[in-house]
């Protein structure tokens, strides 16, 4: 907690000279006073609060009588920070002022949250009352699914759904009703699974379902070929009453609240992945979803974000436990025109889930966090549902025309969307009539602040700031701490915090004992810089004839869990070439970290 409060005072210092405010010395004893009596709370949700209110405030025009609780005012702007928040909003009346300060909003925001995602484990109360929202999602879509009459336009979503997906799915489709399973490369995900493989075990194919086989066959999916057919008789097919459900688990996100996700079954995500696989290959040949649909890029929500907070044209709308509020009835009503892929995307799906607290619940959702196709099912929801609206926004544009204004003023990427400004209510509406539930906090349309794929905007200015992710470390032992504190520091330093991070370099030198100065491709520990690194001494390698410096660099330790005979031959028929020469030895996510000094290049 010292630690903590050390780099915030620092943080303001900075802040508080780039910004020219007055005096933060009653900022700094505010803080020091509730950080005593309220502890780490303080930094990781009252302080946020703070700054959501500040967009609020932003996106309004006016800080409101609403905003700000829990702090004192004094005239029409609370006595916290009101060096910064003078700069942005009228003091006395609690008006934007015409021109704010860029820097003061971008200030106000670092301040307040940069320990709003430190991972730290929520109380066991907070994490039960996470458990039971999980519960109640799924009796809210059981109601909202009795009432899909209320939804005027369900058909109409239907018909816009075909005709963004509609030719990309066709493709799908025709391939399973054709059996070329060679289009559906399934592979193996990283993560944990329901039934605790890990690695390389997950080729020892226990068990399928009675689902997938009738549409997705053991046979072509978990053998190399038809003469291992012998090995399929140890497999276990099961019927739908004896799936194995989803395994609901909390990860650390923040104090206030855990993340909830829902691990799957093996044969299940292996299955969700062959599928996932063939999706994005059709998207590929699809010249118009090729631009609109980008399942790894961020960088066109981004983009327009910057362009909305420039002219206005374009909101960002955010939504709450949106994977979790997808209901299946909705999902399976808009993939009725092809059985084969609703078929196969039903039998991927658990129906059940293990729920701490709750035992098995039957899900109404589609699927949690945790499911290969939850992300890129959401996404085509929500583009549907916004193209919708914009058909009948522009019933004179035929098809092509209405897909470019929408290439130019829509995008979604999970739950954030971009939404034309003209649309927004209509959308949230739309939305709201679905099930969604629509996070007001960080949806952005009044104002000139626009927040999508975590940058931040305002007027055209990038105001995204830096968060801590987790504690300062105190030992090198704490190898995971120690690597999330110097990406930290070198975010800290492109974000233009130099005596921030002249703090930090002190701490993490004394930590480590040698903190170099390296670019940001060296596979090192070190000091990311704007400076030429030529201009500073360096030493000659043993080995390679290029600069090379002694640093720190991560070992991660792998598990041991060797295949061989066909699972091995799967493995590599799945994944490729792998430059490991030990993967069929070693294999899933890391379950230690440790750092080590040794030779590194510099770049």
């Amino acid at each position: 907690m010292k630690s903590l409060m050390s780099l915030w005072k620092v943080m303001l210092n900075e802040l508080s000279i780039r910004c020219c405010t007055t005096s933060t010395a009653r900022d700094l004893k505010t803080v020091s006073s509730r950080v005593e009596h309220e502890g780490l709370s303080f930094f990781t949700i009252t302080l946020p609060s703070f700054g959501k209110d500040l967009l609020k405030s932003l996106d309004q025009g006016y800080v409101g009588s609403d905003q700000f609780c829990g702090f004192r005012r004094s005239g029409g702007l609370p006595a916290f920070l009101q060096g910064f928040l003078c700069l942005v909003f009228d003091r006395s009346s609690g008006v934007i002022l015409q021109n704010p300060c860029t820097e003061a909003i971008y200030s106000i925001r670092q301040l307040t949250c940069v320990f709003e995602k430190i991972a730290l484990e929520c109380t066991e109360h907070r994490t039960r009352k996470a458990m039971q929202g999980y519960v109640q999602i799924e009796s809210d879509i059981r109601t909202v699914d009795r009432r899909w009459g209320d939804f005027s336009q369900l058909t109409q979503l239907r018909n816009s759904f075909s005709m963004l997906f509609g030719d990309s799915i066709d493709r799908v489709n025709q391939d399973l009703r054709l059996s070329r399973y060679d289009r559906f490369m399934p592979k193996h995900g990283p993560g944990n699974t329901a039934d605790r493989l890990v690695g390389n075990q997950k080729f020892y194919t226990a068990s399928w379902t009675s689902r997938l086989e009738s549409i997705l066959p053991v046979g072509e999916f978990v053998i190399p070929n038809w003469r291992y057919r012998r090995d399929l008789r140890g497999i276990d097919i099961r019927d739908p009453g004896g799936e194995l459900p989803v395994r609901v688990t909390p990860v650390p996100k923040n104090l206030k609240t855990p993340r909830i996700i829902a691990i799957e079954p093996t044969c299940m995500q292996y299955a969700q992945q062959s599928i996932l696989r063939a999706i994005l290959d059709s998207f590929e040949q699809d010249p118009f979803l090729r631009e609109f649909v980008t399942f790894k890029d961020q960088r066109p929500n981004q983009l327009m974000a910057l362009q909305g907070s420039l002219d206005g044209s374009l909101a960002t709308v955010d939504l709450s436990e949106a994977s979790d509020r997808v209901s299946n009835q909705l999902v399976r009503y808009l993939l009725a025109p092809w059985p084969d892929f609703l078929e196969a995307v039903d039998a991927s799906r658990s129906r059940t889930a293990d729920v701490p607290g709750y035992g098995e619940v039957r899900l109404a959702k589609f699927a949690s966090m945790g499911s290969a196709l939850t992300f890129p099912i959401e996404t085509m929801v929500f583009l549907s549902i916004v193209f919708n609206r914009l058909r009948a926004s522009s019933p004179h544009l035929r098809l092509e025309p209405l897909k470019g204004v929408a290439l130019r003023k829509v995008r979604a990427y999970g739950d954030d969307l971009i939404v034309p400004i003209d649309l927004v209510r209509d959308v949230v509406s739309d939305l709201e009539s679905l099930g969604f539930k629509v996070n007001k906090g960080k949806t952005f349309y009044s104002g000139l602040f626009r927040e999508s794929c975590g940058k931040e905007y305002y007027a055209g200015q990038d105001v995204s700031i830096v968060k801590l992710r987790t504690v300062i470390p105190t030992t090198r032992r704490n190898a995971s701490e120690v690597v999330a504190m110097v990406a930290f520091r070198n975010q800290l330093y492109f974000a233009g915090l130099w005596t921030t991070c002249q703090w930090l370099d002190e701490k993490l030198t004394k930590l480590l004992g040698n903190f170099p100065l390296l670019s940001p491709t060296s596979p090192g520990l070190g000091r990311h810089s704007f400076l030429d690194l030529e201009k500073y001494p360096w030493q000659t390698g043993m080995c390679y004839q290029r600069r090379s410096t002694i640093a720190w660099v991560t070992k991660a330790k792998i598990p041991e869990n060797g295949i061989d005979g066909w699972p091995a031959l799967v493995k590599c028929l799945t994944t490729g070439f792998n430059p490991d020469e030990k993967h069929l030895e070693h294999s899933g996510r890391p379950r230690s970290l440790s750092i080590k000094r040794r030779r590194v290049p510099l770049a």
